[in-house]
């Protein structure tokens, strides 16, 4: 697939640029003073501006395109459906919300029973914890700080990370904990399995404090994601399925950046060999073409409201086009092996590349990830692990993150950045020339980070 721009038209941009300053309220940014890239079209891995400035997404514009933009199956079945029925109650059955979630249970795997649809990831959360508050008549969920899962009242509290500071007024019952994280460990831990046995103590410990009989769930992002692309020691999420079993207690899984191939398989868990009891999704199913997010339901949670009705519905759950392009999705992934290629581009391509890049970088104190989900922890000295701006920076603090956002961006690669990390999440479908072509734009780029380093 070659991505062509359209012919430049500056002053189309121009419109589009005083619009959105003049009429869009932004999310998670000051009203005032921003910039925003206005994107004038997209084609596989690239989009492009209205001066016909070409960018390579390696942030799959929030982590969601994994199929890369405007996938021709999936166009065409969002346009097959919109001629046929265009939108339909969730009351009543309809084919391709039927088939999507047919495909998705069958995807699961067991123990896997049935799913409920919701517009998006925050939705999905919201819907879990009242799922298992319901089932197992318990109040409390435990969550993790270096976490997100969403902005709606349950799933912004759920989260750790500092979008929750601001917000902190809801959801009672939610506890957080410290999950593993060997580069700054928390427990004092040398290796992988000691912070593995450490983190899951503290997580016993909690348990224990809180009461294991009040405590309705764990919801933890398989690999958190914004939060720095924290992939879990060996044994840490099947001890915590140990620790959900001895009390009681359900797994939820947030896999609404990690399922459907981006980090090498259909969902996270299965990478981790970890059967949770509700899987939560989104971003990936169809690659944000139309939104659509749910829950994967155990066949034993399900049964919960085989004779008493759920409380909980949305206007648009399981929208004929939103479901109609997950069939497409899923189904161009299982044709085009595109599962595959996300592991094999991560392990052979992306993943030696980036580790090649620490090695001439001083500023990059790790690189963690799997498949096309990965990150670049930034540090000002690499003995003290000094972290190249503050936790939670902004403003002034911020500006070497921003100065290197902006050199990746002059450069024609549009990137993802988080805390003191450049993230690096391109679509399933890059090829290994755009991967190879991405990372020489990082490693000139990151001569800004560099700059920053204690000498």
């Amino acid at each position: 697939m070659t991505a062509t721009p359209t012919v430049p038209d500056p002053a189309a941009g121009a419109r589009v640029l005083e619009d959105d300053l003049a009429y869009v309220f932004h999310s998670w940014l000051a009203q005032a003073g921003r910039t925003p890239l206005c994107i004038a079209g997209g084609e596989g891995s690239y989009v492009w501006d209205y001066d016909g400035n070409r960018y390579l997404d390696l942030s799959s514009q929030l982590v969601n395109t994994n199929l890369g933009h405007q996938h021709p199956a999936v166009v065409a079945a969002i346009q097959e459906q919109a001629g046929r029925l265009a939108t339909v109650a969730p009351q009543h059955a309809n084919d391709v919300r039927g088939r999507a979630a047919r495909m998705i249970v069958e995807i699961a795997g067991e123990p896997f029973a049935k799913v409920f649809f919701t517009n998006g990831g925050a939705e999905a959360n919201e819907n879990a914890v009242r799922m298992a508050r319901l089932h197992t008549r318990r109040p409390k969920i435990i969550t993790t700080y270096r976490s997100y899962h969403g902005s709606t009242t349950t799933a912004i509290n759920m989260t750790g990370d500092p979008r929750r500071w601001s917000n902190d007024t809801g959801s009672a019952g939610v506890v957080h904990v410290t999950g593993p994280y060997l580069y700054r460990s928390a427990f004092h831990a040398t290796g992988e399995a000691e912070e593995s046995a450490r983190a899951l103590e503290h997580l016993a410990r909690t348990i224990q404090m809180e009461g294991p009989g009040t405590i309705a769930a764990i919801v933890l992002e398989t690999v958190p994601g914004t939060a720095g692309v924290l992939v879990p020691p060996a044994g840490y999420l099947q001890g915590v399925r140990e620790l959900c079993d001895r009390h009681g207690i359900l797994l939820v899984a947030d896999e609404i950046m990690v399922g459907f191939g981006r980090l090498g398989t259909w969902f996270g868990v299965q990478h981790f060999d970890v059967r949770p009891d509700l899987i939560t999704f989104a971003k990936g199913v169809n690659s944000g073409y139309v939104p659509l997010g749910g829950v994967i339901i155990s066949a034993d949670i399900a049964s919960t409201w085989d004779t008493t009705p759920y409380p909980g519905g949305l206007t648009y759950s399981g929208h004929p086009l939103a479901c109609a392009s997950a069939v497409a999705s899923m189904t161009a992934m299982q044709d085009e092996g595109i599962v595959e290629h996300a592991a094999s581009i991560g392990r052979d391509v992306l993943g030696p590349g980036l580790r090649e890049l620490a090695a001439r970088h001083a500023s990059v104190g790790e690189v963690r990830g799997l498949g096309v989900m990965w990150a670049l922890e930034l540090v000002r000295d690499e003995e003290t692990r000094e972290p190249l701006v503050p936790y939670a920076a902004t403003g002034v603090a911020n500006a070497p993150m921003v100065e290197l956002g902006r050199a990746c961006l002059q450069r024609g690669v549009l990137p993802l950045t988080a805390g003191n990390r450049l993230h690096v999440v391109p679509p399933c479908t890059i090829t290994e020339a755009e991967v190879k072509a991405g990372l020489a734009v990082l490693d000139d780029a990151l001569a800004v980070s560099d700059a920053y380093v204690s000498s």
